[in-house]
């Protein structure tokens, strides 16, 4: 029995050491993720703005450009892709974070190798920690931060093997789970230890699983929700003549089109919805089988059914006349602010029957 109890606690002590490794690789492909932008930042990013206007590039088909020696020569316009919705602005999805700089998309390439290797040490720990509790690695707020940002790059990297663009999301994305990662294991650290009798049962995998999966890919959507309101911003000065700053010119033509931003939040929100149904769901299920009421007013249940609620109306509101657009984008944001106060606020200020583990 002493002897079991020792290499647990020894596999607990290995999941610590695995996830401080996985955060100085991430620290790394912070770095690397720095270094794309600004090496892209000196490539001929312009060549993308000089297509952002109001009528996009079909306003004007040709180009003159002075020849050596004197007098001019007419050159077709590039044409330019672009993935606008009917009635939207016709406008380009800019080069990504490289701006089409080799030099930029080495380093974008070193750095989306670095968060794939820090993914699979984090993993490492999260499952290490499993292996040292016996349980799932989800019961307590450490636990929870820890395969929270690992479920969070995984769909990030899923989203790549799936040749989607989205490697913009990186820098922000691994900018997030350091923050993540530093609160875990400043803050929010507790020792391995087995949960209340409430816990033990197979709806913890399921329904705090799918909260995690659920609560990841939202924080996507609403990273390429608040870049669509920046991006929007950027197009919407540009259409009416203003010149915006050399730093915005570089960040923001390099990131796809507002439209192609609040395409892909809005997609990953609608798809997501059903599965947080199910969340909530479960977790009324299991309430019923721990404390004999399927719903109580609990805060967690509280805040779960207004989060239900915020991202419902942003759905619908998707679908209404007048509300598309920056209003719906404002109502994403307001939704997964909900989530974050279900999961750090009620936890940390609020008593709950969800509280264990200290924290």
């Amino acid at each position: 029995m002493n002897l079991a109890a020792a290499n647990n606690e020894s596999l607990a002590e290995f999941s610590n050491v695995l996830i401080y490794s996985a955060m100085a690789v991430y620290t790394l492909a912070f770095l690397a993720h720095i270094a794309e932008w600004t090496f892209g930042s000196r490539s001929k990013v312009g060549r993308t703005a000089a297509a952002l206007t109001a009528n996009g590039a079909a306003a004007a088909p040709k180009i003159q450009v002075a020849r050596k020696g004197g007098g001019t020569a007419v050159l077709d316009r590039p044409e330019v892709v672009t993935r606008s919705s009917a009635g939207a602005r016709d406008v380009p999805d800019g080069p990504g974070a490289a701006g089409g700089d080799q030099q930029g998309d080495m380093y974008g390439r070193i750095a989306v190798s670095l968060t794939a290797l820090a993914f699979l040490i984090e993993a490492a720990g999260v499952v290490t920690r499993a292996v040292s509790v016996q349980r799932a690695p989800w019961g307590n707020m450490y636990e929870f931060s820890t395969t929270f940002s690992t479920v969070a790059v995984g769909a990030y990297l899923g989203f790549l093997l799936a040749r989607k663009n989205v490697r913009w999301i990186g820098l922000p994305l691994v900018t997030t789970v350091l923050l993540d990662l530093g609160v875990a294991v400043t803050w929010l650290y507790t020792e391995s230890d087995q949960l209340v009798p409430a816990l033990h049962s197979y709806w913890l995998w399921i329904h705090v699983s799918t909260a995690i999966f659920c609560g990841a890919v939202f924080y996507l959507g609403a990273v390429a929700t608040l870049l669509y309101l920046f991006r929007d911003s950027y197009e919407n000065k540009l259409a009416d003549g203003g010149d915006p700053g050399s730093f915005a010119r570089s960040v923001l033509e390099r990131l796809p089109a507002a439209a192609s931003l609040d395409k892909f939040a809005y997609r990953i929100n609608a798809a997501i919805f059903p599965l947080w149904t199910f969340t909530i769901i479960a977790g009324a299920i299991w309430a019923g089988d721990a404390w004999g009421r399927y719903w109580g007013w609990d805060a967690k249940e509280v805040w779960s059914f207004i989060t239900w609620v915020a991202y419902a109306a942003y759905l619908h509101a998707r679908a209404t006349a007048g509300w598309k657009g920056r209003k719906a984008a404002y109502i994403a944001l307001v939704a997964f602010a909900c989530f974050l106060f279900n999961y750090y606020g009620v936890n940390l200020f609020v008593n709950s029957l969800h509280s264990y583990a200290g924290v």
